[in-house]
């Protein structure tokens, strides 16, 4: 049976090795999923960005959160230059593999811009109003 469907039929408590999992993860065509960051205690969105197996793999083990930058082709380890770090509390995939939720302790804004969350362009009627000011300001 493949490990989704057990997945989506496990009782809670029910446990699945990580391997084999990760094994089952449908990649995209460029080998990466979906990551989507979110502040541990507040449930704040932070972020969304892209890994592949060796980032997860990293972030798993390091529990400091590494993404792979699809602009530079390589590994970006979260607050590598910006001091900006986040640190992973915990992993969660969805119910098709197909997207990460990184639950995470954010030190510092998460957007490279200085705003605490990516998502400050919030769609109202017929416009797009800024709802954030950089945390620098």
């Amino acid at each position: 049976m493949d490990i989704w469907l057990q997945l989506e039929r496990a009782e809670r408590g029910e446990r699945h090795a990580l391997a084999k999992v990760i094994a089952a993860i449908p990649w995209n065509a460029d080998g990466l999923i979906t990551a989507i960051a979110q502040q541990h205690d507040s449930g704040e969105v932070l972020m969304l960005a892209w890994m592949n197996r060796e980032a997860l793999l990293e972030t798993l083990t390091t529990e400091r959160v590494c993404y792979w930058s699809r602009s530079r082709q390589t590994l970006w380890r979260k607050g590598e230059s910006s001091g900006h770090r986040q640190r992973l509390v915990e992993a969660r995939l969805d119910c098709d593999g197909d997207a990460v939720l990184l639950r995470v302790d954010q030190s510092g804004p998460a957007c490279h811009t200085g705003r605490p969350n990516c998502f400050y362009n919030a769609i109202r009627d017929d416009a797009v109003e800024v709802i954030t000011v950089p945390l620098s300001q």
